[in-house]
């Protein structure tokens, strides 16, 4: 089927290692869309457990995959990307999903509004059947939550980019980072664009096992968060570094207030917290006109 002008080319990165269990349901979640301008990019690090057996049997609906060994899931990312031809990326790991017709649901938010570079659902998640489980409510994101520690979580398996973006923040994730590059690289793209929630899910995690490696080295990622935060911080602008003490005094405030049981407090909340965070908002679908709709400032 060919692509269409207003279908733009979407890159989807996949790495697996020996998620024989789970990556055809990975696969068939991306390739089900009918997407028709997708670009999906399958990085294998040398499975030995009938994992590769699974990809040839989509390698049609692929457009490229290779099996050979890696130094690790980041490492494979990064190759996926250095092939990527997109507009738009992003990537899900091999026991994750998108959800059905998200990737349309991408095309029209890059589509309709231009300012969106960087876009993030609803987080979910998956169990071990591939049910949808968890669904959580649209959380809006600023640069000054994360510089305040008050980063969870962006999810990875719900969050796409334009390539252009990608470009200006260096084409690369940090390799030398082991646990946390997903959080390295949301700190970089906060240095040039505002992130958009749409409310809506667009993909999930899925939670499978006390040995799956997110949680194993759950500890690590957290001190790895912690020292990018710290060096993110001291190397911001002497100006903006005297407004952290205003937004850290103002985010006491805020979450004095979140305390309180008083009528209405919450909207006065949110008053405080969009204007001293400088918050977009968040994009919905309006069932009237049948299309995504993002409220002004």
């Amino acid at each position: 089927m060919s692509a269409r002008v207003d279908y733009p080319k979407i890159s989807i990165i996949t790495p697996n290692y020996n998620q024989v269990e789970f990556i055809e349901e990975t696969i068939l979640s991306v390739i089900t869309q009918n997407y028709l301008n997708l670009e999906y990019i399958i990085i294998d690090g040398g499975s030995t457990d009938g994992s590769v057996e699974i990809i040839k049997k989509y390698e049609k609906q692929l457009s490229y995959w290779v099996s050979e060994p890696d130094a690790g899931l980041y490492f494979a990312i990064q190759k996926g990307f250095d092939r990527a031809t997109g507009e738009i990326f992003g990537w899900i790991n091999s026991d994750d999903k998108l959800h059905p017709n998200s990737l349309f649901v991408i095309a029209e938010i890059f589509n309709s509004f231009q300012e969106v570079n960087w876009l993030t659902g609803c987080a979910s998640g998956f169990d071990k059947r591939g049910s949808t489980i968890a669904v959580n409510s649209a959380k809006q994101w600023s640069k000054y939550h994360y510089y305040l520690n008050e980063y969870k979580w962006i999810q990875q398996e719900s969050t796409f980019w334009r390539k252009s973006l990608w470009e200006k923040a260096g084409a690369t994730l940090n390799l030398q980072i082991k646990y946390a590059a997903d959080f390295e690289l949301w700190l970089r793209f906060f240095r040039y664009e505002k992130l958009f929630t749409v409310q809506t899910i667009l993909g999930g995690f899925r939670l499978h096992s006390a040995n799956q490696l997110s949680f194993l080295h759950q500890e690590k990622y957290l001190k790895e968060v912690e020292n990018l935060i710290n060096n993110e911080v001291e190397n911001l602008p002497v100006t903006v570094r005297r407004k952290l003490i205003f937004y850290k005094t103002s985010a006491h405030t805020i979450h004095a207030l979140n305390n309180l049981k008083i009528f209405n407090v919450s909207a006065l909340r949110y008053r405080l917290e969009k204007k001293i965070y400088d918050l977009p908002n968040i994009i919905f679908f309006d069932h009237t006109t049948q299309s995504f709709q993002l409220p002004r400032q």
